[in-house]
């Protein structure tokens, strides 16, 4: 009970207390004293709030959960970790400090640093409580925190531009909070209980005499938390966010955040059970949304001159791979959506930081200008060339144990068309994800005979820098090399045991 409070309240009251005790922005005459202050107090909270998840975790008894307090006598605050919260706080517990201490050097010449990390460890809160939620009703309402602690981080910079985008990001994710919020009401109607259950929660009954409309309610919920997902046809906040916020904070939004959506699917799809959502036409018009999505977003990317937003629009694809393989509702093809998860958290943060680095040393956003950026660069862009290859699928790294398993369990599944056309668009997407990753990697290290080589300068970031995207490419890796250090974890999150 205790490192599962402490996760949650100890990280959103380190935040509150920055967001006070450095209300004034830091400059003038003691800035730097007071920035080292900050950046020490803000490192120290992340790893201790990374130190009380990673207890959460360890000392988990299984089912056992324990009640907060009451909203109303039937509606519990109700926290428990499970097998599938386990992994997606795993992702947060590595992916949060990692990306919060390469903003320690990326965000030494912006302004209200304190602003940004007071939110940052608000975030990390959050994200925590969303992991250990036992019950939809504790969830929707750390869901919706989740919005409101990450919108400033989006709109950090002030600019006409990043305001605009986290008013669409605020607007976008309010409506799919709503249509979620619409289908919890009916939900809690016909449900015994709204906590978290693998093998459905809706009365026998209620299916008999309102089947239809707890379809058409399944349906508004997958796509209302879909929105945080990125899925067609409520992506555009997305590659909108992206560029304007600090490569840091788009970071851990595109590994941990949008996730979020991810979770919640796989919370809607156990409550109402497998049972009696497969081969309805929630299942047919789910599964078109996402292959939709896969293939838009990867061919968005392709097109996609700058390089934040073409890892936005990756962003938009990639998840929904992990929402193809829930939507299929076929154990291998769940295997595979539980370890991309894994996947696309480690290399999508690795890609984003790379390209924070880049950005940071060069001042240059478009890939067409970051000719020969290797020689420049090469330990960055050599982390870049790894985690794109986890992101192509190519073995031995995670993204290809992921992507096998979700082609497989596709194939498994016996959906008419979509048994085949599923691993077709994937299969197509992981070449258009080659050619909007790869280009970067091979003008990179060969610009060709005309490059200025002897006005080539060495541009490598410092170590606060390289550090996070070290780690985050190798465990990119690993997680390929060893799947089966995973393997029993994503069994107990399959089989609810």
């Amino acid at each position: 009970m205790y490192p599962i409070l402490l996760s949650i309240f100890f990280p959103i009251a380190a935040g509150l207390f920055l967001l006070i005790r450095y209300r004034t922005p830091l400059s003038g005459e003691k800035g730097n004293t007071d920035r080292k202050t900050l950046l020490f107090l803000t490192g120290c909270f992340l790893v201790i709030t990374a130190a009380f998840a990673a207890a959460s975790l360890l000392t988990a008894k299984g089912k056992d959960g324990f009640i907060l307090f009451y909203l109303t006598k039937t509606l519990p605050i109700y926290f428990r970790i499970d097998s599938v919260g386990t992994l997606f706080s795993l992702l947060a517990v590595i992916v949060l400090p990692c990306a919060g201490f390469f903003s320690f050097e990326y965000m030494k010449h912006e302004e209200r640093e304190s602003r940004y990390y007071g939110f940052y460890l608000l975030l990390s809160g959050v994200l925590n409580a969303l992991c250990f939620a036992g019950n939809l009703i504790t969830f929707y309402l750390f869901f919706e925190l989740l919005t409101l602690s990450s919108m400033p981080l989006v709109l950090h910079s002030g600019s006409r531009e990043a305001t605009m985008a986290g008013l669409k990001y605020l607007f976008y994710s309010l409506c799919g909070a709503y249509a979620a919020l619409f289908g919890i009401y009916f939900l809690y109607r016909n449900c015994d209980s709204l906590t978290f259950t693998a093998g459905g929660a809706l009365r026998a009954s209620a299916v008999t005499e309102h089947g239809g409309f707890l379809l058409l309610t399944a349906f508004v919920m997958l796509l209302g938390f879909g929105v945080k997902a990125g899925m067609f046809p409520m992506h555009a906040w997305l590659p909108t966010a992206h560029p304007v916020a600090p490569a840091p904070a788009s970071a851990v939004l595109s590994a941990v955040i949008v996730k979020a959506g991810v979770l919640a699917t796989i919370r809607v799809v156990g409550m109402f059970g497998t049972d009696f959502l497969r081969g309805t036409w929630v299942q047919t018009v789910w599964i078109c949304l996402t292959l939709i999505t896969v293939f838009m977003g990867s061919l968005l990317a392709y097109r996609e001159p700058v390089l934040k937003k073409r890892l936005a629009y990756s962003t938009v694809s990639q998840l929904s791979y992990i929402l193809f393989g829930i939507a299929v509702m076929h154990e291998t093809s769940f295997t595979g959506a539980l370890c991309h998860v894994l996947a696309h958290g480690f290399v999508k943060a690795a890609l984003f930081l790379c390209a924070g680095a880049i950005i940071y040393r060069t001042g240059k956003t478009r890939v067409e200008e970051m000719r020969g950026i290797g020689k420049e660069m090469p330990l960055t862009l050599w982390c870049w060339t790894i985690a794109s290859l986890g992101l192509i699928g190519i073995p031995p790294t995670g993204g290809f144990v992921s992507k096998w398993y979700l082609a497989l369990g596709s194939l498994k599944s016996g959906l008419p068309v979509f048994d085949v056309l599923g691993p077709v668009i994937l299969l197509v997407s992981a070449l258009l994800t080659a050619g909007y990753l790869l280009p970067l990697t091979i003008h990179g290290f060969f610009p060709g005979a005309d490059y200025d080589y002897d006005s080539l300068q060495k541009k490598e970031p410092c170590k606060l820098m390289t550090v996070p995207i070290l780690i985050l490419t190798i465990l990119s890796v690993l997680i390929g090399l060893f799947p089966d250090i995973i393997a029993s974890l994503i069994h107990m999150a399959v089989t609810g045991r």
